[in-house]
């Protein structure tokens, strides 16, 4: 490099000699020479940005987003719970509601102390007793991963020609089963922790969230959705962090090697999703059967309300919202982000990318989520100061604006980094294809389909499940005729939401295929991630709301503050369904990308569905989602049935219960759901962990393949439409109650025929919506990605069954 180049801008910004110090100067100078360095240095380079600079910016946006989790934590723990008068008010001098007569707001604050005390120790419980099961499994799978890669080499430990180019060496297989499992290790742990963070903030918040609404329906949204950011951001920047480091550490063994390198890295996913699996199940299962069971005996047989503290499994009821929305969500949507993370890895690592060494470019997937952490912070600011709610009709908008404004910023975030980290042309490898040529400003295309699809998504289930809108209005009013109308309604309704989420999917695979082959669509899935945080404290705010609105019923705090938590609670409903429809999206994305990256790595080039082995694999792959859906809604029945047969007998058996002069037994209901819910999980999660490597070993590569495109072209649509139909159902419900306007009054009120209708509805749905829908995005991503993982050992020892029958 010419020093003289370095020095010219000099010309233009060095300090006058005016300045307060000459040190400072000289800071300066060195400074900008320094950067001009490294400026001239990138820009010879194939990308603007530098390696150097890649490692810097990547770990400082999750730092960042640490940091600013760690703001809104202590914004939310300024509010105060406890007894005596200095909590009160919590700092204010804005007097609260204390208008109903016989209410003590003394009294309500110590109980709501109280409650939120129980359901944070029987979340944790469940919480700990569930990770005791996991950490048993993720021992056994461990060692299947390590026995089963390092076989494919005979655990051998010479450095072996590579395949990409044989004048190369590359790991020994049995490094590649080690660092494999313990990439798996590592993104099962990050889930786990991202589980238990997410229920401990909600659990902190839900008490916090109902002293807030004392004072106004804007004081309370905003503890519910700082308390939902602190989950989010937390998620987003461990998960970007521990795969950073995983990368750089494995870095310092593979060298060159990229291909290995992130095909090791795969693990992470596996790892992340294996979790997310048990955790959506089992809590899942939880939280409905204390669900069905609280409003099968509390609402319809003893018509009381819905979280009055009579009901013996209100507790447990409010304990599930947690571990199952909070926890199982955030395990669910890191696998998403660590599966399409590693997808797009293990493809750039067999592109022009791997080839030229060039670790700015394949870092591509981890600058997007970084830039995406910074964008969602941004958002954030306009829902918690710039945008500030002052009326039950705002809540919902502000919501939405969310959604849009991280979007909108995040379009031109991708913009940014396409310029800045990709060469202007480079090409993707396509097995059994010539390379693709791709130029930089595709990729924007691609990432950008994912992201606005993505958004798409949000609008459609939250216009099917908010009862804002006729479809949910339909409901309500086709309960009048009974519970049988408003089922048939509400299936419909479910089926016809499917179309444009799929049509949305479908145009951002054709899109991303057609410019990047299964790098486009890798890059497209980690689009419709990129606000993850956002999407996160969105979902993670009703679960909250709900707990909110429960506490707030059990504390006999005044009327005006159960109306103002019921708002947020129905709010909640609807950014719940959008949670989970950005996570299904997101996992047929995916587990597309992920199907991709099985194909090239097992080798095969052409999935012909018409040939024998690939259709059977085809057609078994699309019954498995009904299979899986089938267990896990069993399950809930089963666990539901022990939890009403309990509420009952403490109905009938506890004297003074309906007087309210004495407490139910809350452990009693809580014991039951942690007790079925772990013995439940265990069968669906074994059905989606042993098929593939069951279907691989006896029956190939070729037949694998079918199963999960099967999986995937069936899984998303039942799961968009059992989660829109739930939640269609849920909010059907919520109207009626409400009574609203006119015509929601003419429903109710409680307790009317069409109430108990909407109620029979609501409860038929709740396993549909937490439970078997979504559950089942985590079965196309978890079979997808395991395969991926395990994909040289089939390759190599696969299809046993055809080679005995010489097929």
């Amino acid at each position: 490099m010419r020093i003289d180049r370095a020095l010219k801008p000099l010309l233009f910004c060095t300090p006058s000699s005016s300045s307060s110090s000459s040190s400072s100067s000289l800071l300066f100078v060195y400074f900008w020479v320094w950067f001009c360095w490294r400026w001239e240095r990138s820009a010879m380079a194939a990308t603007l940005l530098s390696a150097l600079l890649v490692e810097i910016l990547i770990p400082v946006a999750a730092l960042i987003g640490m940091v600013f989790a760690l703001i809104q934590w202590f914004l939310v723990s300024r509010v105060s719970v406890g007894g005596g008068q200095a909590s009160i008010n919590n700092g204010y001098d804005q007097s609260l509601l204390d208008d109903e007569e016989g209410y003590d707001d003394a009294e309500a604050v110590a109980l709501c102390a109280e409650i939120q005390n129980a359901i944070s120790e029987g979340a944790e419980s469940f919480l700990i007793t569930e990770y005791q099961y996991l950490g048993i499994f993720m021992a056994v799978f461990s060692v299947f991963i390590f026995l089963f890669l390092g076989s494919v080499g005979g655990f051998s430990t010479k450095w072996v020609s590579c395949k990409a180019n044989p004048s190369e060496l590359c790991a020994p297989p049995l490094a590649n089963a080690l660092f494999s499992t313990v990439a798996f290790i590592l993104g099962a742990l990050t889930s786990t922790l991202s589980g238990y963070l997410g229920m401990k903030i909600a659990t902190y918040a839900n008490a916090r969230t109902t002293l807030e609404a004392r004072k106004g329906v804007g004081e309370a949204f905003i503890v519910a959705f700082r308390a939902g950011s602190v989950m989010g951001f937390l998620l987003a920047a461990n998960g970007l962090i521990v795969l950073f480091i995983a990368i750089v550490l494995f870095k310092l063994y593979y060298g060159n090697d990229w291909t290995g390198l992130y095909e090791s890295i795969a693990g992470y996913g596996l790892g992340g999703s294996s979790v997310a699996l048990f955790g959506r199940v089992g809590g899942g299962i939880y939280t409905k059967a204390a669900d069905v069971g609280a409003d099968l005996v509390g609402k319809v047989e003893r018509n009381i309300p819905e979280d009055d503290p009579r009901n013996p499994a209100v507790i447990a009821d409010n304990v599930g919202d947690n571990v199952g929305d909070i926890a199982g969500m955030g395990a669910d949507l890191f696998g998403s982000f660590a599966e399409s993370s590693c997808a797009a890895l293990v493809v750039s690592s067999i592109s022009s990318f791997g080839a030229d060494r060039d670790f700015v470019a394949m870092s591509f997937p981890l600058l997007i989520s970084s830039a995406g952490i910074v964008v969602c912070l941004i958002t954030t600011i306009f829902a918690t100061d710039l945008f500030v709610i002052k009326s039950v009709k705002e809540i919902e908008p502000s919501l939405k604006r969310q959604l849009v404004i991280s979007t909108v910023l995040m379009t031109l975030a991708i913009a940014a980094v396409c310029y800045l980290a990709l060469p202007s042309t480079f090409t993707i490898n396509v097995v059994g294809h010539q390379p693709k040529v791709v130029k930089n400003w595709k990729l924007f295309f691609c990432v950008g389909s994912g992201l606005w699809a993505g958004l798409i998504i949000g609008y459609t289930t939250e216009y099917f499940t908010s009862n804002a809108y006729q479809p949910v209005r339909d409901v309500a009013d086709s309960c009048r005729t009974g519970a049988a109308t408003n089922v048939i309604f509400g299936l419909a309704l479910g089926y016809k939401s499917v179309i444009i989420p799929v049509l949305a999917i479908a145009v951002a695979i054709f899109l991303s295929f057609s410019l990047a082959a299964m790098y486009g669509i890798a890059v497209a899935a980690l689009g419709m991630l990129s606000t993850l945080a956002t999407g996160l404290a969105i979902d993670a705010y009703g679960p909250i709301s709900d707990n909110a609105g429960g506490i707030a019923e059990m504390a006999g705090m005044p009327h005006k503050v159960r109306e103002r938590t019921d708002a947020l609670d129905a709010a909640g409903n609807t950014t719940a369904a959008i949670g989970k429809g950005f996570a299904i999206g997101s996992a047929a994305l995916v587990s597309l990308a992920l199907f991709g990256a099985f194909v090239s790595r097992a080798g095969i080039a052409v999935v012909d569905v018409i040939q024998p082995k690939e259709f059977v694999g085809l057609i078994v792959g699309a019954m498995l989602p009904y299979w899986f859906s089938a267990m896990t809604m069993k399950s809930v029945g089963k666990a539901a049935l022990a939890m009403v047969e309990e509420v009952r007998r403490q109905f009938n058996t506890i004297p003074g219960l309906m007087e309210g002069t004495v407490k139910p037994d809350y452990k009693r209901c809580v014991k039951i759901s942690t007790d079925a819910s772990l013995r439940e999980m265990i069968p669906p999660g074994a059905l989606v962990m042993l098929t593939p490597l069951i279907v691989g070993t006896l029956f190939g590569s070729s037949t694998l393949a079918g199963l999960l495109a099967g999986a995937l072209v069936s899984g998303v649509q039942i799961a968009i439409s059992a989660s829109n139909t739930g939640g269609a159902w849920d909010n059907a419900k919520k109207y009626i109650e409400a009574g609203a306007s006119d015509h929601a009054r003419s429903l109710g009120p409680k307790g009317s025929d069409a109430h108990k209708a909407a109620v029979i509805g609501d409860t038929v749905g709740d396993p549909l919506k937490d439970t078997s829908g979504p559950s089942l995005n985590i079965l196309i991503k978890l079979m997808a990605v395991e395969s991926l993982v395990f994909a040289p050992f089939f390759a190599a020892h696969g299809g046993i069954f055809f080679k005995w029958l010489n097929i």
